[in-house]
């Protein structure tokens, strides 16, 4: 479009005919509808009606007057395209727009009057530009509308009729993107999303924190290679006989020929998945090892999302998900995967939270249930629960009193408000399923444990087993030789527990620090904060055991009324959820701190400082992840004899012992032949008498009791009888007892 004249700036004045009906501008504003305003007066005046024409379209030539004054070219150039051509040639049918701009008056002439009418019937019809004696063209029908523009017969074109004039000076539409471009959207948004973060932070962390343990996977095991050796032999074996032979789990191959053999000690079943990978001892060990990295990055995910679920923020989150798997204290139990494997317990709890709309910073938010997160929350606890009782039994315990307390609390409100609190059919029946789920995967799991107390009653634990295991207060302030920072300055603190490796139970100091900090400044509410101090006393003195007042107020009731609960002997254990619990008060100063900072950023001008206080924040998450460093020990795991790979059981492997034993049930991995050695949390008797009396082996006596069994093959290692009675009888002659004897490798294999 030309600019106007001067005077008048660039915007053309509106025009109006006999009807003051608007016509179509040449361009239009960004959001403006291009269809024609009409005015319920038709029998306003104004100067001229004026009829614009695109840009290539034939002008109107009807009768009538509007031309231009003479003095003033420029107007006849108001309209754009060719139309202000023919204007200059005589075709005086618009009028001109500086008269219409001075507000100046012009005779109306029946002409106008009638393009002004011609004009409104078509814009009525939809259409656009209306056309009025057009001699090369007639514009009218026989009726008298106005018809739309044919082809233009001086070029040859077809003149768009209507607002599809405009349709060519419209953005190009956005191309739908492809099913990969798609696919590449969607995944780009999982990976940057603050779950999948979580999970690979946490991963990356528990890498770094265990190494080395991934540095030699398949031949070294951390700690120590005794407990871990009988881990891997269970996660071996679950994997093995749920694929063969599900029928014969709890009857395993070890401890010959007793019954229930699988449940002496916990069995971290819940890995029978991945035990159903490899075979042989060194894919045993690999395994271990990377469950026992998982295990740490499950524990921070799981604690993460339940101060998360909570109400803390995300820095807050990642203080508590680090400081409960990297305490101090866990380092002693490096050796225990199924003390370590307690991720399951935060996260079932987050996701239970979740599903009931439940924070502890928002509170209970009906609008926020799903029943969903309810089933995936019974399903982690009930997972949880199958890794063992060691600290499944205290877990299952506090669910059963959390939904009893959460029971009396709903319906104390609704009686006491008089309103209906929404709850619903759906999370009920969500509840009640899984709690049937958990408690029945409980009572499948108790059922051996119970065969075994009723077969061994000696197995039970007394409260004199209880003593020997349970810290003193000091404890809690003690860290084990495992901790990189107070491991060597602690190390006379030890020396006066009776047992340090069950006792040193300091959470961190830092972890002490956050806490008590959080008692004081925190996003939790000072009753919440009060609960939670109460919480931490509380389980301390259940992890105390008897030493607190001789457990008659805390562990001795537990111990004689609750079932189960006489098999748990390390009461120091229940420290984890001391942790749980500083972690919780800990991430509620920090998320207030944060807070606090991106507060005080926003109201700076300049904002220099808020990059810098904003790291700030992460130096406590900084602090309790050094304290947890490590000096953890990877000893190389005793190389599997030559001997066992090819004997036939049943068999037993001599010398044994409790610490020998669990290396010969690793072995066991390569085909799983029956074996009479076994370690566990206690010692069959028959394994005791089958102890004492091959010391004598090989003799007629031990001979004729180990066919009595059903021992059909006895592996001498000859690395190990150095100051035995082996040690002297290794080489004697056996054909008098009607048995026979071979060299293989470095072990003597008898075959009776």
């Amino acid at each position: 479009m030309t600019s106007g004249q001067p005077g008048t700036g660039n915007t053309p004045p509106t025009p109006t005919g006999a009807d003051t009906e608007s016509r179509p501008a040449t361009t239009a504003a960004p959001g403006t509808s291009t269809q024609p305003a009409r005015t319920s007066d038709p029998a306003r005046t104004s100067d001229k009606a004026v009829t614009e024409t695109t840009a290539g379209s034939p002008p109107d030539v009807g009768a009538g007057s509007g031309a231009a004054p003479s003095g003033d070219p420029e107007a006849a150039r108001a309209t754009s395209g060719p139309a202000s051509d023919t204007t200059r040639h005589g075709d005086t049918k618009a009028a001109t727009k500086q008269d219409a701009a001075q507000g100046g008056s012009t005779a109306k002439d029946s002409t106008a009057a009638k393009d002004a009418s011609t004009a409104k019937d078509s814009t009525t019809k939809g259409s656009g530009a209306t056309k009025g004696g057009d001699p090369a063209k007639g514009a009218k029908g026989g009726d008298g509308e106005a018809k739309p523009v044919g082809p233009d017969k001086a070029d040859g074109e077809t003149k768009p009729v209507g607002p599809e004039r405009w349709e060519a000076f419209a953005s190009a539409p956005e191309p739908r993107p492809s099913i990969f471009t798609r696919a590449g959207r969607a995944i780009g948004r999982f990976l940057i999303h603050e779950w999948t973060l979580a999970t690979l932070a946490a991963t990356a962390l528990a890498v770094l924190m265990t190494w080395p343990t991934l540095r030699y996977p398949r031949y070294t095991l951390p700690q120590d290679y005794w407990d871990p050796s009988l881990q891997a032999w269970q996660m071996a074996w679950s994997g093995h006989i749920l694929l063969a032979d599900p029928a014969r789990l709890w009857q395993s191959n070890t401890f010959f020929p007793e019954l229930w053999s699988f449940a002496f000690s916990d069995t971290l079943l819940g890995y029978a998945p991945a035990g159903m990978l490899g075979s042989g001892p060194e894919d045993a060990i690999l395994r271990y090892n990377i469950m026992f990295v998982l295990a740490h990055a499950l524990a921070t995910l799981g604690a993460y999302a339940l101060a998360r679920q909570l109400g803390s923020g995300r820095i807050g989150a990642a203080v508590a998900g680090v400081s409960y798997t990297y305490a101090p204290w866990l380092l002693a139990q490096a050796g225990h995967l199924h003390v370590l494997s307690n991720g399951g317990i935060p996260l079932a709890l987050a996701m239970l939270a979740r599903g009931h709309g439940w924070s502890l910073r928002h509170g209970y938010r009906p609008e926020r249930r799903h029943d969903g997160w309810v089933y995936a929350g019974w399903l982690v606890a009930a997972w949880q629960l199958s890794l063992g009782f060691g600290i499944g039994l205290p877990f299952a315990y506090f669910l059963a009193g959390t939904v009893l307390v959460a029971a009396v609390l709903f319906f104390a409100r609704r009686l006491r408000t008089r309103q209906a609190v929404p709850f619903g059919r759906r999370l009920f029946t969500a509840d009640l399923l899984g709690g049937v789920l958990f408690a029945g995967i409980g009572l499948l799991m108790a059922f051996p444990f119970y065969k075994v107390t009723e077969l061994h009653p000696y197995a039970e634990r007394t409260i004199a087993d209880i003593s020997i295991f349970s810290p003193p207060a000091s404890g809690f302030v003690t860290a084990p030789a495992e901790s990189r920072i107070w491991g060597g300055l602690h190390e006379g603190a030890r020396a006066a527990l009776p047992w340090h490796p069950e006792m040193t139970l300091l959470p961190g100091f830092v972890l002490y620090a956050l806490a008590a900090g959080g008692l004081i400044f925190s996003v939790w509410r000072l009753r919440q904060r009060l609960l939670l101090l109460v919480g931490v006393l509380v389980t301390m003195a259940f992890a105390m055991g008897t030493r607190f007042f001789d457990g008659t107020f805390t562990y001795v009731p537990l111990f004689e009324h609750l079932p189960g609960w006489s098999g748990l002997r390390t009461p120091g254990r229940l420290m984890l959820w001391t942790t749980l619990l500083l972690a919780l008060l800990a991430a509620g100063a920090v998320t207030a701190l944060t807070d606090r900072v991106r507060e005080l950023t926003a109201q700076r001008i300049p904002s220099w400082p808020g990059p810098w206080l904003r790291m700030a924040t992460l130096l406590p998450l900084l602090l309790v992840t050094v304290e947890g460093l490590n000096t953890t020990p990877h000893p190389v795991v005793p190389t599997q004899p030559a001997a066992m790979r090819s004997a036939e059981g049943p068999m037993l492997v001599l010398p044994s012992n409790q610490s020998l034993d669990q290396h010969v049930m690793l072995w066991s991995t390569s085909g799983f032949p029956d074996v009479v050695n076994g370690g566990s949390g206690f010692t069959p008797r028959q394994l005791d008498d089958v102890r004492r009396v091959s010391q004598s082996f090989p003799d007629q006596t031990s001979v004729d009791y180990l066919r009595t069994l059903g021992v059909r093959t006895v592996v001498l290692l000859r690395g190990q009888v150095a100051g035995t009675p082996w040690e002297i009888t290794i080489d004697a002659p056996v054909e008098s007892l009607g048995i026979s004897r071979q060299e293989v490798g470095d072990a003597v294999v008898y075959r009776l």
